[in-house]
This record gives C-alpha cells, structure tokens and sequence, in this order.
C-alpha cells in the first residue's frame, strides 16, 4: 500500500494511516451518544473550550518542535468551523473526509504523519488517531505525545458526555 494511502476498516466505519501492525500509534476511544451529533459537531463542541493545560502544551510543543524544523500549529483556536470541506483546514489539521458520519484530518511532515478520525455509527461516537513515524525525531516525539494523546482525548470524550446530556435534559 503506498505511504499516503489510507487503509480504510469498513465494518468500524473510521479511516487509520495503514494496517495496524504498520502504525507506530493507534488509539480509538468511543462515547455512547446521549444526543445525536455529526462527527464535525462533536470536533466543534469539544475545541470551542480547550482543554485546561492545552495552551501551554501547544506552546512546548511548538518551541522545542521548532528546533527540528516541525512548524509551529498555535494548537486549537476554539474557533467553531461551519461549513467544512475536504481541503479545508480546521485549525493545524487539514480535512481528508467529512460527511455525517466522518472527520478525518490529518497533519503530515518529514518526521511522522497523523490521522484523526472522529466517526459516528449506531449512536457511537469514535475518536481514532494513527501515527507512522519517518525518523528518530517523530519516534522521541511521540513518547511523551502517545500517553498524553489517550488523557486528552478521554477527557474531551468526558466533556463532550457532560455537555450532550445537559442539550438532552435541556439544562442549555
């Protein structure tokens, strides 16, 4: 398969980098749906309040990234994104696939490539992010960035639970 390709698991409906075994990264958390929601509503509801600590992450991130030539991304604006298409940007991530039922962005460099894939099937709600790694800078990258992905995303799901039950009680 060649690098850029995706590799696409039909029966989970979420689009990873290339076969498992290949990946340097993978991650999938999921969220029974309280409130029905497209994938691209969930990204917004879940940016337009980031994170405690997201910022000043984004800012190391960016300082000792630009080192090694990896440009800055500014991290998450909130900005809330209407309207999407394929080749849009959505913050640093550049859109691949948008439709009611997917998201996928990817960010690519010289030193590893990353897809998101926020999917929605039967009511759940999916975050799936891969990694293939090109170098030795994109591996110690992603040592600290592997464990601290699977925290931000767990409390982004948590969040964005907290926030769909409240639509469906009506408390907003």
């Amino acid at each position: 398969m060649p690098p850029n390709s995706l590799a696409r698991a039909a029966t989970a409906r979420i689009q990873v980098l290339a076969p498992a075994k290949e990946l340097d990264f993978l991650d999938t958390q999921s969220l029974v749906l309280p409130v029905q929601v497209t994938p691209l509503e969930a990204w917004n509801i879940m940016q337009e309040r980031p994170l405690p600590g997201m910022k000043l992450a984004f800012w190391l991130r960016d300082t000792i990234s630009a080192c090694f030539g990896v440009r800055r991304t500014g991290g998450f604006s909130g900005r809330r994104h209407t309207n999407t298409a394929v080749g849009d940007k959505l913050d640093f991530f550049l859109v691949e696939a948008v439709s009611d039922r997917i998201l996928t962005l990817t960010v690519r460099d010289r030193h590893l490539d990353v897809m998101t894939c926020v999917s929605s099937n039967s009511g759940v709600l999916s975050i799936t992010s891969s990694v293939k790694t090109h170098n030795l800078f994109g591996r110690i990258y992603m040592l600290p960035v592997g464990p601290a992905h699977n925290l931000i995303v767990k409390s982004s799901l948590k969040r964005l639970q907290k926030e769909l039950e409240q639509r469906r009680t009506g408390g907003r």
